[in-house]
């Protein structure tokens, strides 16, 4: 049985980030992922000649993934993503933090009578803009060797770490739903809806509403999302660590210190790094051999976090159009979210879903038809089109599009058993199409190539994350792990001996600037515990 300094299970971004930083600082390192290749949703993928991300349509910086890349030595080579936001053919581009005056001119064009709520509004994410610049406006330290340049630490970082604690008891003032702060200062429901419902449901106000700043800073890699995870991997490989793919992690021993996976092969570790679903690691952790008052603290976490839910998942249609690029580059941005309607989806995905879910055998069909066309009619899609940031990903006068939107799983389960997979995702993709066709994209009526779809249980089932959630715990309960910057650095900690946690599970709200940062602490936790005899 091979032994390893340090083992990391999962080889999304965040256990690609752990290994990579393991492997640099030394450690014999093993990385472990269930699939053919790592990256988890921070995928791509081609198709007929058309260039698809199956999972994260961009990435911001966010002062952590840039910082990180030079660290290590990656060239990876980007370009600027662009955002554009529409509702129904109202259209603005946002290249700088000015642009929120053309978000301004557009609320208040779509909803003249409520200009004092809509100046709330700006006011707000104004506010909330200047503490993002406050966080980031320096590369994130973890990334600094501060001792190589200290006039650096006292111009650049003694300023900012004046300003660091200040701006967090801000921002924790600020960890209401979104959809509560707006209910405060808006009164029309449908301006809340257009602000709001592109979120996922209660998701914190800050992290909802920092996103007009957020927007500036997405970039996207040429040959597609993919190439981060790739790069990274090869980064590993040259630090000297291990990737075996196709493996699924079944048992984990914390008294023996070993795993075993799906195939049978056990694997020794000083230290364990566990960057893939935790519902998972506590199914699979044994606890025999420790002692009872550890046993019993770990059982405690697992009946914790196994009555705990996942966020919202999403729906996403990929889309090949006998169409040029410019056609698409005319109406918006690479990267677009927009909103059919003003109206806004009001009650249609709240209480009308959760009557629709608890009586879904006795409702009709035309009932269940009527519904999921008004969910198509007044949600808000986010649309990628990779050609737009990359002239390669697509064939020549032809334009791929990923259109996804916000799903509920159990909708997507509980409609799976009345119907069948394949019909419940035929039926929601035609009328995603339809009502892009009869709106923005009259174009698509008579062009698709083709198109293929992916729904929560595609994703549930390809990246192993509870529920199909692609940002972790759902904000509509109690979250079960850290969710403050200040006792960030607790996140990666288990009641598992020799088990630490990093990623989208171990920390909320998550995006991947977080993941990457919780999988940078992980492995910085567990190269203290690094033993002198596997030093390089």
């Amino acid at each position: 049985m091979e032994s390893y300094d340090a083992i990391v299970v999962g080889g999304g971004i965040t256990g690609l980030t752990s290994a990579v930083y393991l492997a640099r600082g030394g450690a014999k390192t093993l990385l472990l992922e269930k699939n053919d290749r790592g990256g988890g949703l921070g995928n791509s993928f081609i198709r007929e000649g058309f260039l698809f991300d199956g999972g994260v349509r961009a990435l911001e910086s966010a002062g952590i993934i840039l910082p990180m890349l030079k660290e290590l030595g990656i060239d990876l080579e980007i370009v600027k993503s662009p955002v554009s936001v529409g509702i129904e053919n109202s259209i603005i581009h946002i290249s700088s933090k000015e642009n929120l005056k053309d978000y301004e001119n557009l609320l208040k064009n779509l909803y003249p009578d409520h200009g004092e709520d809509i100046d709330r509004v700006i006011s707000v994410i104004k506010k909330i803009m200047k503490h993002i610049e406050v966080l980031y406006g320096v590369d994130n330290p973890l990334f600094k060797d501060l001792k190589s340049n200290m006039a650096e630490l006292g111009k650049v970082y003694l300023p900012w770490l004046f300003k660091f604690p200040f701006t967090l008891r801000s921002i924790n003032k600020l960890k209401m739903p979104v959809e509560d702060l707006l209910g405060k200062i808006v009164k029309d429901r449908s301006l809340n809806d257009m602000i709001s419902q592109h979120f996922f449901k209660n998701t914190p106000a800050f992290f909802a509403m920092s996103y007009f700043y957020l927007y500036q800073d997405y970039f996207y890699p040429l040959g597609g999302v993919g190439g981060l995870a790739e790069s990274i991997g090869q980064k590993i490989q040259e630090f000297g660590g291990s990737i075996i793919t196709h493996r699924e992690v079944r048992e984990l021993s914390p008294d023996t210190r070993t795993i075993v996976d799906h195939k049978g092969s056990s694997y020794k570790y000083d230290q364990l790094i566990w960057a893939a679903d935790l519902k998972q690691l506590y199914k699979v952790t044994k606890t025999e051999g420790l002692p009872k008052e550890v046993a019993q603290e770990i059982d405690e976490k697992k009946d914790q976090l196994l009555s705990k839910h996942g966020a919202e998942s999403v729906f996403s249609v990929f889309i090949a159009v006998d169409e040029p690029p410019e056609s698409f580059k005319a109406i918006s941005n690479g990267h677009f979210f927009y909103s059919p309607s003003r109206k806004g989806l009001g009650e249609i995905h709240r209480s009308e879903l959760r009557s629709l879910l608890e009586n879904l055998s006795e409702t009709s069909q035309e009932d269940i038809s009527s519904w999921l066309d008004r969910f198509c009619e007044f949600n808000t899609y986010e649309i990628s089109i990779p050609v737009l940031k990359d002239n390669a990903a697509a064939p020549e006068g032809k334009t791929g599009l990923i259109v996804s939107l916000l799903l509920d799983y159990n909708l997507a389960k509980k409609a799976t058993e009345q119907l069948t997979h394949k019909v419940f995702k035929e039926e929601l993709e035609n009328r995603m199409i339809s009502t892009l066709s009869n709106s923005i994209y009259p174009m698509l009526k008579d062009k698709i190539i083709f198109s293929f779809s992916a729904s929560p249980l595609n994703i549930e089932d390809y990246a192993g994350s509870s529920e199909g959630s692609i940002i972790g715990w759902s904000f509509e309960e109690e979250i079960p792990v850290t969710s403050s910057l200040l006792k960030g650095s607790s996140s990666v900690n288990t009641p598992i001996p020799n088990v630490l946690q990093a990623g989208k599970w171990a920390y909320s709200p998550s995006g991947v600037p977080m993941c990457i940062l919780t999988g940078k602490l992980a492995a910085n936790r567990a190269l203290k515990h690094k033993k002198p005899s596997h030093k390089k």
